[in-house]
């Protein structure tokens, strides 16, 4: 018979032993998933950890090798709450990722009396800090790590104001409410749909912010926004706290009704062949509506401005952009009298002609801006938008206008003494140059009479001069001009060129000779020991 001595120390624990135990207390107790150690960081089933058991000590790991280093924490304390936190999901554009700042002038007390991560080590406060900092991805990653980021990374969800998501392409309802309802205290939404928008994912955006303030949503590629009228009547209705709305293809809606007292933004585009539009909206102060440029579009643009005379009476910024205005819609647009309106843009009205302009120059001479690309204004227009609103217009715009000559663009410059942005591209040009050239079939350069502009301004910052074919000479004299576009200048000679604008940051001169784009880096080399360097834009080369 053996007879068994002791031992003067226990065996260590072996991994099978350790197996075996830990499957009778599963078999037996409370089933549990799969955690990793908070030690080590290894899985926690079937494992021995290597480090000592130095229960509640934080331990920090530093790789000499490189510059990163892990932290297991203790569970977290309560971190600081209403912090503002932009969230997006787009890696492809790293501006989406910051373009929200993070407003902590509420928070600064209660992050000084947060705890820190053991004695001596990283404060909580200065976590919560590099947190808000990562992209979202980064977030999601690091609430991976251990329970204590996890805490920390779900806290700042919490506090989340915007988020900004892409939706893919085969991504279904589920996948924006379980994103959504991480964010309790959203209240600015932006949306990139790669899938279709139908009245199931405004439901689900309804259903899941009941605080949303600001709503956008933007459609990808080829998807489809199929939400009718009737859904976006009553979405706008139901959101009471909905002050701004923006969405594009709005092609399937047939009719507009909306009725809102907070609502003070409403872009939609991609509008075609609306029947029926009520508007009630006392507060709305901006709309922005973008139809189709297609010729089936039967939208009565009379009735639009009508409408909106009767409901929305508080507008200051109104832009449509449709081939069916005419100078009947500028005409009832004039007596809605909008006594508060500073900016109003109608694009693609061919039909706008200058008596449409002395109209609106009469009824509203307090425009701090007036865009009026592609009408039929000329020179005469131009004049009457210099008489009646000589002081307050700062921004002009008037791309596409083919009856308007340099001579009017100078006088315009000359009598606008508080103009900062001016577009004239496509003005000075020969529409029937091209033609021309297909008609005879001839390589050879027809003969065109070209123009030439002399810009003397005190105050101008941006000129737009993209696509004047038919300028031959240009002369400015701009101090604080920063920004001039002359894309497509083909025919613009280098020893016309004089630029006496020393603030001058940016030129684009896409589709200009090479000869041009060395005559304005050689004009600015006088001032580039004095002002940054210019950048010239041409094509995708930055020279």
């Amino acid at each position: 018979m053996h007879r068994h001595h002791p031992t003067t120390g226990t065996p260590p624990l072996t991994t099978t032993t350790r197996k075996t135990t830990s499957n009778t207390h599963n078999k037996y107790g409370k089933k549990r998933g799969n955690y990793a150690c908070r030690r080590c960081g290894q899985p926690k089933k079937g494992h021995i950890c290597h480090i000592g058991n130095t229960a509640n000590t934080p331990i920090v790991t530093i790789d000499e090798s490189s510059s990163s280093s892990i932290i297991a924490s203790t569970p977290s304390p309560d971190l600081p709450r209403h912090l503002r936190r932009a969230l997006s999901f787009d890696d492809l554009e790293n501006e989406d990722n910051r373009s929200v700042a993070v407003s902590d002038d509420d928070d600064d007390e209660d992050l000084e009396n947060l705890g820190e991560l053991g004695e001596g080590k990283l404060p909580m406060s200065c976590l919560w800090e590099v947190f808000k900092r990562l992209p979202p991805t980064g977030l999601l990653s690091a609430a991976k790590v251990c329970k204590g980021w996890r805490d920390c990374t779900k806290k700042l969800w919490k506090a989340a104001e915007e988020l900004k998501l892409v939706v893919p392409a085969k991504a279904q309802v589920g996948f924006v409410g379980s994103v959504l309802q991480k964010c309790s205290k959203l209240v600015r939404l932006s949306l990139k749909m790669g899938s279709e928008l139908d009245a199931t994912m405004m439901a689900c955006i309804a259903f899941a912010c009941p605080n949303l303030e600001v709503l956008e949503i933007q459609m990808l590629n080829k998807a489809i926004n199929r939400i009718t009228g009737d859904e976006l009547g009553r979405f706008i209705a139901d959101k009471r706290c909905l002050s701004c709305l923006k969405i594009e293809g709005c092609s399937n809606l047939g009719y507009l009704n909306t009725s809102s007292s907070a609502l003070s933004t409403l872009w939609l585009s991609g509008l075609c062949s609306l029947s029926k539009m009520v508007f009630f909206c006392p507060n709305l102060n901006e709309i922005s509506f973008d139809f189709s440029r297609q010729e089936k579009d039967s939208t009565d643009l009379v009735a639009l401005m009508d409408g909106l005379g009767r409901g929305c009476a508080r507008l200051q910024n109104i832009h449509i952009s449709s081939v069916r205005l005419s100078h009947d819609a500028v005409l009832s647009l004039t007596d809605a009298n909008f006594r508060g309106l500073r900016k109003l843009s109608l694009v693609l009205g061919s039909e706008i002609t200058d008596a449409s302009v002395a109209a609106i120059a009469s009824s509203y001479p307090y425009l701090e801006l007036l865009d009026l690309s592609g009408s039929s204004i000329s020179d005469g227009g131009l004049g009457i938008i210099c008489n009646e609103l000589t002081e307050p217009l700062s921004r002009l715009l008037l791309a596409l206008c083919p009856n308007i000559t340099s001579s009017g663009i100078q006088f315009a410059a000359a009598q606008l003494p508080n103009l900062e942005l001016m577009d004239c591209g496509m003005t000075i040009c020969d529409p029937n140059s091209q033609n021309a050239i297909e008609r005879n079939g001839s390589q050879r350069k027809l003969h065109l009479i070209y123009q030439k502009l002399i810009i003397k301004h005190l105050r101008l910052k941006k000129l737009s001069l993209w696509g004047c074919s038919g300028l031959d000479a240009l002369y400015l004299n701009c101090p604080e001009l920063n920004d001039l576009n002359l894309t497509s200048c083909a025919n613009l000679h280098p020893e016309s060129l004089q630029l006496q604008c020393p603030s001058l940051e940016s030129v684009h001169a896409s589709g200009c000779q090479d000869m041009l784009v060395k005559a304005i880096q050689g004009q600015v080399t006088v001032f580039a020991t004095r002002f940054p360097p210019l950048k010239v834009f041409c094509g995708s080369q930055d020279i």
